[in-house]
């Protein structure tokens, strides 16, 4: 320990000055490092990012200019981002030689090769790089560059994603330019190594989102894919959904001032529960969403009436020459034959028409579709060879008949229903699912589907397609979704529900319906109505959808102020331009909806 005459030594106090100085220096520097590692693990915006990044090496290392340069996919190196004024470079420094070699010529490729800082005390005495192109920004900047600082940007051992180019270390005290300082090298290559940790994990953390992105757009089109009758609708959902999100997070008085999408992962998750709103349709059957006809499953069994018919007719043919042959005055036996062929086809008619799915059937007319199935013919095949083993459950235990049998008409059989298995009846209580599930899967009784009151769907049918927002909502409560994304299965599950109560599957209230499920509703109903690939509907123009739309407003079905807001900022206009035939688009009298 040194005596008190050697405390008062003047080359003690220099050396005890010197030491505190580097001392103060090195704690200075370790603020920064600290400070720009706290910046860099909270930023999530690229840009801010890499101006971090820059900026904070610039700073450690107490320079005049930094270049930040990053590896590209082909092997290259491209300026990213520099602190003056001057415009980047577009040309990129490749890595490898022709021949395949490494790159050396220049100090940036060297320092990436390599992953090795390399410094530079005096450009103009440099022999060892090709420093052509730092003389000539030299000359067209007004800086003269003296000494340069290259820093790999290496997040592990043996990777490299860019370079930390610096350039005229300025002296603490004069603002002279100057060799970088030795002791400054290991903070400026621990700030390096922080800066390339957080640079890829952000780079790794956007890669997974656009990963994921693409999936549920993968996702969306497969569901869209699966009918060419509902193509487009998962995609075009999202999109009027978004437009009308974003003029109600401008409105700012009256019951939607208080909405809003606070940041950019507020708006994915609204995105994202817009895109997947419609998942749960991979598990219904493609033929149950194009059911066009009240016969149709796989095909449209109309068909299989229609040589029942023909079947008839030929047995009516049959008699009538038997009789001839019998006995029978041929005029009468042609007549009865003649009255014969013309109730079979007034008859059938009548069928073949009842299979389109109107607005409405009436009970006389159901009760002509019974008497009419009540015709019999003649089978003489066995029915039950030639089946799967589940076709043949459907027939149960009881003995095929002997052969040949009579048949009706038309029929509902045992075999016609599919029953719902013990899985599918249950609905998992924690959801609030508030519907009533059919006894059956499906029932394809002949009589049972033609006798359908409106459109083409049995309640089973019916079922299976409300059903999948119950699979919607099932299927996205599943995944292990982050905090920030909790709420897309409330966006992607709610757009049947109404404001009393009335929709499904939980038939939620007003009260429990946030204003991104409210838009959701209008933009499921809009698309529906405007879309011209469905089969069971002709496209209606706009200003009928807009009436129409109208309609759910005034029965509670819709939020009045987000339709006020759908007509009032253009948002049908707008989507109509873009996702409309021309032949719809007509004029709007919104006047008449407002108020």
């Amino acid at each position: 320990m040194p005596t008190p005459q050697e405390w008062i030594h003047p080359e003690h106090l220099m050396s005890q000055s010197s030491d505190a100085k580097a001392l103060l220096l090195a704690e200075k520097k370790l603020a920064s490092l600290v400070e720009n590692g706290l910046l860099l693990s909270r930023e999530k915006d690229r840009d801010v990012l890499l101006r971090h990044i820059l900026y904070g090496g610039r700073e450690i290392a107490q320079c005049a200019i930094g270049t930040l340069f990053l590896k590209t996919e082909h092997n290259t190196l491209a300026f990213a981002m520099r602190t003056n004024d001057q415009a980047l470079p577009s040309l990129e420094l490749p890595l490898s030689l022709p021949d395949g070699g490494p790159n050396e010529k220049f100090v940036v490729t060297y320092a990436v090769n390599h992953n090795k800082t390399v410094i530079i005390d005096d450009v103009y005495s440099e022999t060892r790089f090709d420093l052509s192109g730092t003389k000539r920004f030299s000359e067209e900047s007004g800086i003269r560059t003296v000494s340069i600082l290259t820093v790999p940007l290496s997040p592990r051992d043996g990777e490299v994603i860019g370079a930390l180019q610096l350039i005229n270390a300025l002296h603490e005290n004069t603002g002279e330019v100057v060799p970088f300082p030795r002791e400054l090298i290991g903070f400026i290559e621990a700030m390096a190594s922080q800066s390339a940790v957080a640079l890829e994990n952000q780079t790794l953390l956007e890669a997974q989102k656009v990963l994921i992105n693409s999936l549920i757009k993968l996702v969306a089109s497969a569901i869209d894919a699966k009918s060419a009758h509902t193509g487009g609708h998962c995609e075009r959902v999202p999109e009027l959904a978004m437009m009308l999100a974003e003029e109600a997070v401008k409105v700012a008085d009256g019951p939607l001032a208080e909405f809003g999408f606070h940041s950019e992962e507020e708006w994915d998750e609204f995105r994202i529960g817009a895109w997947l709103h419609d998942c749960g349709k991979v598990t219904t059957p493609e033929y149950v969403v194009d059911k066009a006809t009240k016969l149709e499953t796989i095909y449209n069994r109309i068909h299989e009436v229609r040589m029942r018919f023909e079947v008839l007719l030929r047995d009516a043919e049959i008699a009538k020459l038997k009789n001839i042959i019998g006995g029978q005055p041929a005029a009468a036996a042609e007549a009865t034959y003649a009255a014969c062929v013309a109730q079979l086809k007034d008859d059938f008619a009548f069928i073949a028409e009842c299979n389109i799915g109107g607005e409405f059937i009436a009970a006389e007319k159901v009760e002509r579709i019974r008497s009419i199935g009540k015709h019999t013919w003649m089978r003489h095949f066995d029915d039950r060879i030639g089946l799967s083993s589940d076709e043949l459950k459907r027939h149960g235990t009881t003995p095929a008949p002997a052969l040949p049998v009579p048949e009706w008409l038309l029929a509902d059989k045992e075999s016609h229903r599919i029953p719902r298995r013990r899985s599918e009846s249950t609905l998992n209580p924690k959801f609030g699912f508030q519907v009533k599930v059919p006894k059956d899967l499906y029932n394809m009784g002949e009589i049972y589907n033609l006798s359908i009151a409106r459109g083409t769907l049995t309640e089973e049918e019916r079922f299976k397609i409300n059903d999948h927002i119950i699979q919607t909502i099932t299927m996205l409560d599943t995944l292990p979704l982050p905090k920030h994304l909790k709420r897309i299965p409330e966006y992607a599950g709610t757009h049947h529900e109404t404001l009393i109560g009335t929709g499904y599957p939980c038939r939620l209230t007003a009260q429990e319906l946030s204003i991104p499920s409210r838009i959701m509703a209008i933009a499921d109903i809009f698309e529906a109505l405007t879309a011209s690939d469905r089969p069971y509907k002709k496209a209606k123009t706009l200003s009928e959808s807009v009436a129409i739309l109208s309609y759910f407003k005034r029965d509670h079905h819709i939020d009045p102020d987000l339709f006020a807001l759908f007509l009032t900022s253009g948002v049908y206009r707008r989507y109509a331009a873009r996702f409309l035939n021309p032949e719809q688009i007509d004029e709007v009298d919104i006047s008449r909806y407002l108020g």
